[in-house]
């Protein structure tokens, strides 16, 4: 099952275990999948003299992975950890082991020890989702440093009648008691505010932390990781804050337009940036975001989700982009239950059924693209009287016979039975007339908002909430810096954004150079 080139990456990242694991089985003997679980949980147990199987009968098909003997976490797979969820089988056992770069820092592992009650939490992923492993991995985290948090990986093509009878129609989908707690990518802050909202927490008086640093970067993405990198080069000491490290990229399938690297993926991508980063001295905040931002005689303040205090001359924002809402009737409630945004995550679950594409850009005829292999009928709708996207694209959405085109058009409301989209409403802008389409599904293709909302009040913005910058990426309020998508710069791309927070960074060390930063922020603390 696992290539020889693959099991030596496998031997060598499993080399430095310091316990035993057993991968305990417990499965039916007639379950289909048994065979499958066992061959590959027996191939990676191979790699290791630190890890053996354990096959017991029971009732469907799962396994746990113990720690020299012992349970010593609450984490249930039932699946076969193949495709994108391969690494997090790896991970897992790393981080029992207590290493693996996925690790959080000190100050998010003493907020989640501090989890009080028990919260039992399923994830219901696809083998073929990008997003899962993230979700599926952070939630690990959460169960192996603190045992009140319990975590069932369900793969929904082996537990379709379970996945069937809760109506998921997204992936991850992670429920809690019944519920939906959260659909779609996330992060490890993210999932652990809602995690601590269902456990309730002790007091952390480690978070309380006051640090000061000469350029505090906002944001991981492509933009940040740019811009901290060019920061610590020019001997400045360096703080990066981010959810995580990656940003928007790590949603991108594939990325053919790196020049001098003719194809990628979002998450290798990723995984580049941060083993940069880790070239330089550079404090790397991640699972957090900025909940405040000011400035006090000339220093610019932030505060962390996790209570920390961050000051610094200079401020790069780079925090990106998030991916817009129709915000109309409906659109909310069916999140997850009809409505998506990842047609690589969630586009299988549409298979033989109609859906619709709201958006002509890009990113909508890219959708429809590819959902026109899995959707029996798919329906692109476009506000504007003509498609945005790339002549290329055009053309070769032109020749699917099952995709049709309606420009013009506004939508107006997500139409669903109370459990799951059934239909979509819009407007002609011409006629204004309303029409109803009958689908199973909307996925939502209208572009990026930037993530600028928290610093509203310290630089200007235009109406579309993109930071104005100039042409040294410097903003109306001296020693604060914007890079990237968050920005007014124009064309939304990788390549343009790493220029971008270089170019932020430049302009620091410039202003710096000539007394306008840090020298100056000096001089008026001591005339205060």
């Amino acid at each position: 099952m696992l290539e020889q080139t693959l099991k030596d990456q496998v031997k060598g990242i499993f080399s430095g275990l310091k316990n035993k694991y057993t991968f305990k089985i417990e499965a039916a003997p007639s379950h289909s999948a048994r065979t499958e679980m066992e061959n590959l949980l027996n191939e990676v147990a191979s790699c290791s003299e630190n890890i053996n199987v354990q096959i017991s009968e029971g009732e469907g098909l799962s396994f746990s992975i113990l720690q020299n003997g012992e349970k010593v976490n609450s984490i249930v797979f039932r699946a076969v950890p193949n495709g994108h969820e391969f690494t997090t089988l790896l991970l897992a056992v790393l981080n029992m082991d207590g290493i693996g770069k996925n690790l959080p820092d000190s100050t998010m592992i003493s907020r989640i020890k501090a989890l009080k009650n028990p919260v039992a939490v399923k994830s219901y992923i696809s083998l073929t989702c990008t997003n899962c492993p993230e979700v599926v991995q952070a939630l690990n985290i959460l169960s192996i440093f603190n045992l009140n948090i319990s975590h069932e990986i369900i793969d929904g093509g082996i537990n379709k009648e379970e996945v069937e009878k809760l109506g998921i129609q997204a992936v991850p989908t992670v429920m809690s008691e019944g519920k939906v707690l959260h659909v779609g990518r996330s992060s490890l802050g993210e999932l652990l505010g809602k995690i601590e909202e269902l456990s309730g927490t002790e007091p952390v008086p480690e978070s309380n932390v006051e640090k000061s640093y000469d350029v505090i970067v906002a944001g991981g993405g492509p933009a940040g990781v740019s811009a901290a990198i060019y920061s610590a080069r020019k001997g400045f000491s360096v703080a990066i804050v981010a959810e995580k490290v990656g940003g928007q990229v790590t949603e991108t399938v594939a990325i053919e337009n790196m020049i001098s690297v003719p194809k990628t993926t979002g998450a290798q991508l990723a995984a580049n940036l941060r083993q940069h980063l880790g070239d330089y001295p550079i404090d790397v905040l991640e699972n957090r975001l900025i909940k405040e931002a000011k400035v006090v005689n000339g220093v610019k303040v932030v505060k962390t989700s996790l209570g920390e205090t961050l000051s610094a001359p200079a401020l790069i924002i780079a925090t990106g982009a998030s991916w817009r809402k129709l915000n109309v009737p409906g659109e909310s409630q069916y999140i997850g239950s009809g409505v998506a945004f990842c047609t690589h995550c969630d586009g299988p679950f549409y298979k033989g059924k109609k859906v619709a594409v709201i958006g002509g850009g890009n990113s909508g005829l890219e959708a429809a693209i590819d959902l026109s292999g899995i959707a029996t009928e798919v329906t692109v709708l476009e506000f504007m009287d003509e498609l945005k996207g790339d002549k290329v694209l055009q053309d070769k959405l032109a020749g699917l016979p099952n995709v049709k085109v309606i420009t013009s058009v506004q939508t107006t409301e997500v139409v669903g039975d109370g459990a799951k989209v059934t239909g979509l409403r819009f407007k002609n802008r011409k006629t204004e007339e309303t029409e109803t389409l009958t689908v199973d599904g909307v996925f939502v293709q209208i572009g990026l908002i930037a993530n600028s909302a928290v610093f509203a009040d310290v630089v200007d913005r235009n109406r579309m909430g993109e930071i104005v910058i100039d042409a040294h990426c410097r903003t109306t309020q001296p020693g604060i810096y914007g890079a990237g998508d968050v920005t007014e710069v124009p064309f939304k791309q990788i390549v343009i954004a790493m220029g971008e927070g270089s170019k932020a960074a430049l302009s620091a060390f410039e202003d710096n150079m000539k007394g306008q930063l840090l020298g100056a922020v000096l001089e008026e603390a001591e005339m205060n």
